[in-house]
Formats: C-alpha cells, structure tokens, sequence
C-alpha cells in the first residue's frame, strides 16, 4: 500500500464524518470528502507538518465544503441555515451614520494587527486569503484576528450604550 492510500484509509472517515456535521447531507459529504482527498494528494508537497495532518485535512474539507456552498447558494434553503445569533452586525452599523462615528473611532483605537485586518476585510472587502497573503500568515490566521478585531469593536460599542 503507498502512503496515499494509507493517508486515505486512515482519515477518511474522520474527514467524511466531519463533512456530514456541516452539511448534514450524505452525497454532498461523500462528494467533498473525495474532493478533499484529491486536493490533498495534488498539494501533499505543501504540507509541512506543522500540525497534525487530521486538521488539515480538515481545513482542506472545510474550505472546499464552504466553496462548494458559495457556487450552491442557490441551492441552498434559507431553513438550513442556522439563524444569525449576532444582533449587532457591525458590518451594517459602519452604513448607519450615527453609528458609524462611534465605530469609526473604537476602529481607530484598536491595536495592530485587529485595526488593519478589520478595515481590509470591511472596507477593502479583501478575502481572508487576500488579507494573510499581505501579512504573510495564514487564511486562519486573517480570519481569526478578523473575528477578534470585531468582538473588540462590538464589546466597546456595548460600553457606549
């Protein structure tokens, strides 16, 4: 057996199984578990070992499952989507102008790297991938201080209140 095939038998099943949480469809995790297997196998080179490689793997099956839901949207019901828990949508407050002041300055107070990623994401509305290309780290990393650079903004706009 080569190690491809060992790579395959040993994760598929974690891969397809953490597929068919997201989705909660079996074709489609069936479908991007296979994807996820042949961009793995094209990219293998890449790999640097610097996690284990269940998480990614699982990174790879998240991205195409995410890609595969932006070409689908269509297809997509509105009931399978999870309901937005966040009621204050900074994105849409920027638009508000008696709102956009106030976060206009939390934005300007923030630290680097939250200030410049959050006003990448928002303003130049630049991808995750786009944002960790200029910084030289990686898609996670962009999204993450992305998400931490919008709780920060939405945890001092509540203190505003």
């Amino acid at each position: 057996m080569t190690e491809l095939e060992n790579l395959y038998n040993s994760y598929f099943k974690d891969v397809y199984l953490f597929i068919y949480g997201l989705s909660g469809n079996k074709h489609i995790a069936e479908d991007i578990t296979s994807e996820t297997f042949i961009k793995a196998i094209n990219s293998i080179g890449n790999f640097k070992g610097a996690c284990d490689i269940r998480v990614w793997l699982y990174q790879i099956a998240k991205n195409s499952y995410y890609s595969y839901l932006r070409k689908n949207k269509k297809l997509v019901s509105m009931d399978s989507l999870p309901e937005q828990k966040d009621d204050l949508d900074i994105e849409k407050k920027i638009s508000e102008s008696d709102e956009s002041m106030r976060i206009h300055e939390i934005l300007h107070s923030l630290n680097e790297p939250y200030k410049e990623v959050f006003t990448l994401r928002v303003f130049g509305e630049l991808s995750f991938k786009q944002i960790a290309s200029l910084f030289g780290k990686s898609e996670n990393w962009a999204c993450v201080t992305y998400h931490r650079a919008r709780n920060k903004i939405k945890l001092r706009l509540e203190g505003y209140k």
